[in-house]
């Protein structure tokens, strides 16, 4: 046989020797991969909050994660990572293995707040995630320290006039949903409010309540009981319709015609996270709404739930990063 073709032989079989060898590597990570996802999870889920504990989203997925837990037979904690805005927080579960044992607990002021504001941030709210569902709104309600004089969002608005640049309102920081929703309310009346932001929402609360500051716009979850105990007065609810735990308390719609605010949590995990595991944590999540203590455990607390799974949750953050854009551009508002 010929030198030439003794060789060529030799580079066939060597060729088809890789390919067999690749073939199967490929045929055993596949099986690896599969049997990984059947028998998810097998290990603790960690779910990052890129918010600080008490925060509505806070409060809203304790629970939820905890039956959650029960469901799924592990174990599944919280992580608060506050820090940056919860730019920091969010950057992580962006970078973090798309294995389903990384998620997000997010609110939409993560995902269409934060990227309409800062120039340069670590993640896509679109492409850096894969949405599991929006768990629950959050009603909002304005609230003001007991001795200011009004009683109502419109006289708030009246007396913003009389006294331009006098009035102040709190929130949670420069973006947060505190400060995007005063600043609509201000967009819709053209009351002269002036903002000062706080590093975090819990602050802001506090100083509302020891007068430092006269208002601010709160998630009800959070402010409630200070409103029970009478060291907060509320002077509307930003919902739609009223809220059934202030029955009496009229919107702010029924004085300020059109103003509308709420806002949501949500689960995210990391993009690449296989369908097979963001069904199951999707199944995982409409099981624990559906039980009843839980259900009437956050109702109490001002959540109104709507889990409806991935692709609406897909959807309100493409409609949302559109909204925000014009709120935000509007409003001139800065980063801290």
């Amino acid at each position: 046989m010929p030198k030439e073709i003794s060789i060529y032989r030799g580079n066939m079989y060597n060729k088809q020797l890789l390919l067999t060898s690749i073939f199967c590597i490929c045929n055993m990570l596949y099986a690896g991969l599969a049997n990984a996802q059947a028998n998810y999870p097998n290990r603790t889920i960690q779910t990052i909050m890129p918010l600080q504990a008490g925060s509505g989203v806070d409060i809203l997925m304790r629970p939820i994660t905890q039956k959650m837990s029960e469901n799924l037979g592990q174990a599944i904690t919280i992580e608060n990572i506050p820090g940056g805005a919860g730019l920091i927080g969010t950057a992580k579960v962006a970078q973090s293995s798309a294995d389903g044992y990384t998620l997000g607990a997010f609110n939409d002021s993560i995902l269409t707040m934060l990227p309409n504001l800062y120039k340069k941030i670590d993640y896509d709210p679109v492409q850096s995630f894969t949405p599991i569902s929006e768990v629950a709104a959050i009603t909002f309600v304005m609230v003001a320290n007991p001795s200011f004089p009004g009683n109502t969002a419109a006289d708030l608005v009246r007396i913003a006039k009389e006294k331009p640049g006098k009035i102040d309102y709190a929130s949670g920081g420069n973006g947060s949903p505190q400060h995007i929703g005063m600043e609509i309310f201000r967009q819709y009346t053209g009351a002269p409010i002036v903002h000062i932001p706080y590093r975090g929402a819990a602050a802001a609360v506090t100083d509302v309540m020891a007068g430092q500051v006269p208002v601010m716009i709160s998630a009800l979850s959070v402010v409630l009981p200070h409103i029970r105990a009478g060291k907060l007065k509320v002077l509307g609810v930003a919902s739609k319709t009223r809220s059934p735990l202030l029955p009496n308390t009229p919107t702010i719609s029924e004085s300020v015609k059109g103003y509308e605010f709420s806002t949501w949590g949500a689960l995210l995990a990391p993009k690449g996270t296989s369908p097979a595991i963001i069904e199951k944590l999707t199944e995982s999540l409409a099981t624990a709404l559906k039980d009843q203590k839980l259900r009437e455990q956050l109702i109490q607390q001002g959540f109104e739930f709507v889990p409806l799974g991935p692709d609406h949750l897909k959807e309100m953050i493409a409609q949302g990063l559109v909204k925000m854009k014009k709120v935000i551009k509007d409003g001139g508002i800065q980063p801290d």
